[in-house]
């Protein structure tokens, strides 16, 4: 595919997810997709609102490191790139990153939509831990509860408070989005979930920003 192509493919998605606004989104669009597959440099690509990274205000192109923690405020945005791993982080969460060897990082608190390159993750909330591996993914964490939806790829997931509720899921299109709970007196603390709250053109943003396409590209946009 051409750059052309690729910039009319972008912008739609763009449009459609509604991220055509905010400080420095021009200049992202333009390195995300002047130099074809070629992926655009490492750091905070866009933001709006009140976003800081270890306390301090952000400013588009700074990276983030290992140990390093992003928040976003009230109202606020911000789209990261960290290696072969993008990110979309959404109002009123906290997130930190742990060391590159291990691969982890920590959802305190709040929204997180990520695309993975190749190699193994370690995602950690409240209610969880998820192990995945070159996928794209969808989180939004509570204390209490964890929505999951695994937009495409493998994951394994294993619930805090009954770690033999152990589940491994694939998915190719948001097949199985999954609440889980700490409370499990109720059974099963993984139970079904509707898609919310994330869409196709977000997760199409975020691949071409690491110079990739979704798995999904070409079919038609559902969600």
């Amino acid at each position: 595919m051409n750059t052309n192509s690729r910039r009319r493919i972008l912008l739609k998605a763009l449009f459609a997810a509604g991220l055509l606004e905010g400080v420095g989104l021009s200049g992202l669009i333009g390195r995300a997709l002047a130099n074809g597959n070629d992926p655009v440099a490492a750091g905070l690509r866009n933001f709006r609102g009140a976003v800081t990274i270890n306390g301090q205000t952000a400013r588009v192109g700074m990276l983030i490191k290992a140990g390093d923690t992003v928040v976003t405020g009230h109202d606020s945005e911000a789209i990261f790139v960290i290696g072969q791993d993008a990110f979309l982080q959404r109002d009123n969460s906290s997130v930190i990153f742990g060391d590159a060897a291990s691969g982890f990082f920590r959802i305190v608190t709040g929204k997180l939509l990520s695309v993975f390159g190749k190699g193994p993750k370690k995602l950690i909330v409240s209610t969880a831990t998820i192990g995945i591996r070159g996928t794209g993914c969808y989180i939004e964490a509570s204390p209490e509860q964890t929505y999951f939806c695994l937009c495409y790829g493998e994951a394994e997931i294993i619930p805090v408070a009954a770690p033999e509720q152990r589940e491994v899921i694939a998915t190719t299109h948001h097949d199985h989005p999954l609440t889980i709970s700490h409370d499990a007196a109720k059974g099963s603390i993984m139970t079904a979930a509707p898609v919310i709250n994330h869409t196709d053109a977000e997760l199409t943003l975020l691949e071409n920003l690491v110079g990739r396409q979704t798995p999904f590209y070409g079919k038609g946009y559902k969600y």
